[in-house]
């Protein structure tokens, strides 16, 4: 039996394709290779943090603190480095492990105390915010010193070679068609749905030719960047774990319904504790990219960047009480949300108009997902 695709499907595309158009055509620099090298950096520490808060809200949760723990473990790992002249694989080690520490701290609190993770995150956004301006003492801590380039900078300015980046590419055409026929065959031998052959093939053949026009697009500039590498490994790594280990499966079903959950002989505790460590995790990253992005550890780092995950999550069709959502919908919604931020930004809209437009976007993508639905 075949499945047949439904419009709420293309829904985040078509209005990508749109949002990107209206600023092509007000702004032609948009389409320019150095901006859109730019705007996927932009979109790598956003669409990471997301792929973060999916596993959170799978659960029927909620991170309000992770933009703070943005800049406070961002902020450690710059004041190791440039003030306490620690070697920066050791300083990010370390900062790195303190994410997973506190968070998994958080999410101790939650299954065992029962605070709600609403509190106890907006707790920790408060608690992280005031150690953070505590950490670099309410000052600018650089991370680029004599003009010079280390390996916490390069997580942003580090770009692939021009050959390497069609290398990867075909690795992962490759890739992608072999998931493909092997996952189509491990569903026809267990008598579920498919797509028809040629839609699954025009699909491949799509995303094979949108890789070949990135890495040509991205090549115009200085090539591939880092933090979309980052991305893709992070994307990659929370697929399998959602879709293809039992304790993806438990996430969806502890967010479907928790008391069944409980009944089933799901861990519950242990899963949503292992969710809110694995945030810790992704925070950790995305500090220090953004950090490095950013060029220094100043004190508006991370602000509001939890606000932005979580609407990437809501665009992408992630239910926020958890059980529904996919790594590609997070992908798509923070692109959306990094476009939006992008054309913007090239137009010098106010702040306050970037505010008011953001919070349309996500109103309107809700309702069209729930019109859609029905």
């Amino acid at each position: 039996m075949n499945k047949q695709p439904a419009i709420r499907d293309f829904s985040i595309a078509i209005v990508l394709v749109a949002v990107a158009a209206l600023f092509a055509v007000l702004s032609p620099q948009f389409l320019g290779p150095r901006n859109l090298s730019l705007l996927l950096i932009e979109l790598s520490i956003t669409a990471t943090l997301a792929l973060g808060m999916l596993l959170v809200i799978l659960p029927g949760h909620i991170d309000l603190s992770a933009g703070s723990g943005v800049g406070l473990l961002g902020g450690i790992a710059a004041v190791l480095v440039f003030q306490n002249q620690w070697p920066a694989p050791l300083a990010l080690a370390a900062a790195f492990v303190a994410g997973l520490l506190i968070w998994r701290a958080m999410g101790w609190l939650i299954v065992r105390e029962r605070i709600p993770s609403f509190i106890i995150t907006l707790a920790g956004l408060l608690v992280f915010k005031g150690l953070f301006w505590l950490v670099i003492q309410n000052s600018t801590v650089p991370i680029v010193q004599g003009g010079g380039t280390n390996l916490y900078s390069l997580l942003t300015t580090c770009y692939l070679p021009q050959a390497a980046g069609y290398a990867l590419a075909t690795v992962v055409a490759v890739c992608l068609a072999w998931l493909k026929i092997a996952s189509r065959r491990r569903r026809l031998q267990c008598g579920f749905e498919v797509e028809s052959g040629p839609a699954s093939f025009l699909k491949w053949l799509v995303a094979a030719q949108f890789l070949v026009l990135f890495v040509a697009v991205t090549n115009q500039f200085r090539g591939v960047p880092l933090a979309v590498l980052i991305l893709g490994a992070v994307a990659t790594v929370i697929h399998i774990l959602t879709r293809h280990t039992p304790f993806g499966r438990h996430l969806y079903a502890i967010g479907g319904n928790e008391e069944a959950a409980v009944v089933s002989g799901i861990p519950v505790r242990a899963t949503v504790i292992g969710a809110f460590t694995l945030m810790g995790a992704i925070v950790a990253l995305t500090g220090f990219m953004q950090t490095a992005y950013a060029g220094a550890s100043t004190t508006t780092v991370g602000e509001l960047m939890e606000l932005d995950a979580i609407a990437a999550c809501v665009i992408g069709g992630v239910g926020l009480k958890g059980g529904r959502g996919s790594v590609m919908g997070v992908l798509f919604g923070a692109l959306l949300m990094a476009v939006l931020l992008n054309g913007m930004t090239l137009l010098a809209v106010s702040p306050e108009f970037k505010f008011i437009t953001r919070g349309l976007v996500l109103a309107v993508a809700v309702w069209m997902d729930v019109r859609l639905s029905k």
